[in-house]
C-alpha cells in the first residue's frame, strides 16, 4: 500500500469530470489518496475530499471565442504560484500524479521527486498524435512546459500508441440511456451569451438549442434558444436527448458525445494549440470542424443539421486497467 497525491487543473469541466472515476478507483489501491485542485472555483460538484487548493495557473475564457489573454495574466499571481509551489510536500508521497496540474508538477520538477502524467495533454504531446496542419511552436512549447512530468499515461480519441488509452467515460454518463428529442445541445464557454443566441437564431429560428454558458448566472429564453448556466446534471441530461452536439475542441465533451451516439461538430478554440490538435483528430475521424461563426461557415453548419451522420466509436470501461498499469509500473 501506498501514499498518492493526485493533483487535478480545475480550468474547465473536463479534468474534473475524469477525477469523478479515477479517484474512487485510486482510493481503492491505495492507503492514502490526498487530492490538489488548483484553478478557479469548480462549476462541477465534487463527491470527495481535496487536500490542497492552488491558485495555480490557469486560463480565462474569453467572450469571441478564444483565451482572454489579459485577463489571464492578470490573475495571475507568480508570488502566489511559487509559494505554492515550495510548500506543496511531494516528497512526502510514495507516488504523485498530475492531471495537467502546474504547482504539484513544478513542485516535483524542483526537488528532483517522480511525477507521472496522467492527462489527455500528455497524448496530445505524443509524436503518434494527430497534428493540425499548421504547426504552432509557442502553443506546443506551453503545453509541453506548462505542467513538466517523468512519465506519461495518455488519454485520445483513438489508441494511437500503446500508452495512449481511450477515453475516461465517467458512470453518470455510461449509465444514461440516449434518445433523440430534436434539440441541440451547445457547449462553447469561450463565447458570451449574446453572441451565441444571435448566431445561432440566424442559424434557424425553428431549431431548439439548449445553450450551457459560462458566462450566464441564470436561466433564460429567447425564442428558439434556451440558456442555462453551466451545470454537470443538466447539461449531461441535455447530452443525453440530444440530436446532436455543438461544441469546442475539448476531450470530454466531445468523447462523451461520441460515446452516446450524438453527431458531433467541433469549433476549436483561438489560440489554443491542444484544441486544435483535437480537432485535426476528430476531422480525421470524421467528425466537422468549423474555425469561427462567420457567415461563410454557416452552410458547414446547416449540412451538418440536415444530417444524421454519426461517428461509431469503442470506448470500453479500461479505467482501473489503466491505473493498475500506471501502478505497477510505477511504484
Amino acid at each position: 500500500m501506498s501514499r498518492i497525491l493526485y493533483a487535478i487543473q480545475g480550468t474547465g469541466n473536463g479534468h474534473l469530470s475524469r477525477a469523478l472515476d479515477v479517484v474512487p478507483l485510486l482510493q481503492a489501491r491505495c492507503e492514502q489518496l490526498d487530492v490538489l485542485v488548483s484553478g478557479p472555483p469548480a462549476d462541477l460538484p465534487l463527491p470527495f475530499d481535496v487536500k490542497y487548493k492552488a491558485r495555480g495557473m490557469g486560463f480565462a475564457f474569453g467572450k469571441k471565442g478564444g483565451i482572454n489573454f489579459v485577463k489571464t495574466f492578470a490573475q495571475f499571481n507568480s508570488v502566489k504560484f511559487v509559494h505554492e509551489v515550495r510548500h506543496l510536500p511531494v516528497e512526502s508521497y510514495d507516488l504523485v500524479i498530475s492531471d495537467f496540474e502546474p504547482v504539484s508538477s513544478w513542485a516535483c520538477k524542483l526537488r528532483h521527486v517522480p511525477c507521472v502524467a496522467l492527462s489527455h495533454q500528455s497524448a496530445v504531446l505524443h509524436p503518434a498524435a494527430p497534428r493540425p496542419d499548421r504547426e504552432d511552436p509557442a502553443g506546443r512549447a506551453v503545453l509541453k512546459h506548462y505542467a513538466p512530468s517523468t512519465a506519461q499515461y495518455g488519454f485520445h480519441f483513438q489508441r494511437y500508441a500503446p500508452e495512449i488509452f481511450t477515453p475516461v467515460i465517467r458512470q453518470q454518463v455510461r449509465e444514461r440511456s440516449p434518445i433523440n428529442e430534436g434539440h441541440y445541445t451547445v457547449y462553447l464557454p469561450a463565447f458570451e451569451e449574446e453572441i451565441l443566441v444571435e448566431r445561432l437564431q440566424h442559424l434557424s429560428r425553428s431549431v431548439r438549442w439548449e445553450v450551457f454558458s459560462k458566462h450566464s448566472s441564470e436561466p433564460a429564453e429567447y425564442g428558439n434558444v434556451r440558456v442555462w448556466p453551466v451545470s454537470g446534471p443538466a447539461f449531461l441530461d441535455s447530452l443525453a436527448r440530444a440530436a446532436g452536439v455543438l461544441c469546442g475542441a475539448g476531450f470530454e465533451t466531445p468523447a462523451e458525445a461520441l460515446y452516446l451516439g450524438k453527431k458531433l461538430l467541433v469549433m476549436p478554440m483561438k489560440q489554443q494549440y491542444e484544441q486544435q490538435c483535437n480537432a485535426a483528430a476528430l476531422e480525421k475521424m470524421g467528425v466537422p470542424v468549423i474555425k469561427n461563426f462567420k457567415d461563410k461557415n454557416l452552410d458547414k453548419v446547416d449540412q451538418w443539421l440536415h444530417q444524421d451522420q454519426v461517428i461509431a466509436v469503442d470506448y470500453p470501461d479500461q479505467t482501473g486497467a489503466v491505473l493498475d498499469r500506471l501502478l505497477r509500473e510505477q511504484l
